[in-house]
């Protein structure tokens, strides 16, 4: 059961994707509900929710093809995003993996959804976007080991990351600053629950522009897993449900307005951004 939002008359409802069958929106699966996905997570009914949608009749779903869909949810709580964690990536930039997670913080003004634009800051000539995957967590944690981590993800997501690469380069300090204009966090369309991810670490993560792949690797290829990364934020600080760990990109692309960003993950989704001038 893969979570989403699709947009209805300008909103956003909360909704299932069972691929075989197709959408249904939560509030018909579970009447009275007024949340949005992230409520599932915080209240824990995504077994209720589970129950309800096997329950369903067949009439509730309706094709794929036939929604639009919106960011899952609009106000996580945290946005960890990881910085060099593809040993590839950091060998590209003739830099070193950190000798531990080189983390930051977004605020929730950057979530942007599928198909959103991307706004060039007008503070920035030289922006990227940069492809990953993202770990939304189902479950408080706290001082979780890394062998019991993946036991507190909700499901994994396609994430484009931006940042303004030259702010960046003028000082290392302004690492918060130049990750944190309006829509420089999308994710989405689905979260999709691990059970049909699989082996996580063949996972592969494709950073694209205008179609063509910049730049591919394999989770097997992070410095940082991404148990290791919920266990070891877990240790700073409590993580909570619907937070979101945006675990590093394989390689970051330049973009520009009338351009279009791109993340592929075989198995999760297609995320894709319009980029226009801010």
């Amino acid at each position: 059961m893969r979570l989403a939002s699709v947009r209805v008359d300008g909103a956003e409802i909360p909704a299932v994707v069972e691929p075989a069958r197709g959408v249904a929106r939560v509030p018909e699966l579970l009447p009275g509900f007024t949340g949005d996905i992230r409520t599932l997570l915080v209240e824990d009914r995504l077994a209720e929710l589970g129950k309800a949608v096997e329950s369903a009749a067949d009439g509730l779903f309706v094709p794929e093809p036939s929604v639009t869909f919106g960011a899952p949810y609009r106000h996580p709580r945290m946005i960890w995003g990881i910085g060099l964690n593809y040993v590839d990536h950091a060998a590209d930039l003739s830099e070193q993996v950190p000798e531990e997670p080189a983390s930051f913080i977004k605020g929730d003004h950057t979530v942007i959804g599928p198909g959103e634009e991307i706004p060039i800051p007008p503070q920035s000539n030289r922006t990227t976007a940069e492809a990953e995957l993202g770990l939304v967590i189902g479950r408080t944690c706290r001082n979780v080991s890394e062998a019991d981590a993946l036991d507190y993800v909700a499901g994994v997501t396609t994430v484009l990351d931006q940042t303004a690469e030259d702010i960046l380069e003028r000082n290392p300090r302004f690492l918060t600053r130049s990750k944190n204009f309006p829509g420089f966090f999308s994710f989405g369309p689905q979260i999709v629950p691990l059970s049909e991810v699989g082996d996580l670490a063949s996972v592969e993560v494709s950073t694209v522009l205008d179609g063509a792949v910049h730049r591919s690797n394999t989770v097997a290829r992070m410095r940082y897993s991404p148990q290791f990364l919920v266990s070891f934020h877990s240790a700073v600080m409590p993580l909570y449900p619907g937070d979101i760990i945006s675990t590093g990109t394989p390689g970051a692309v330049h973009i520009r307005p009338g351009t279009v960003a791109e993340c592929r993950i075989p198995g999760v989704g297609v995320l894709t951004n319009p980029v226009v001038q801010g």
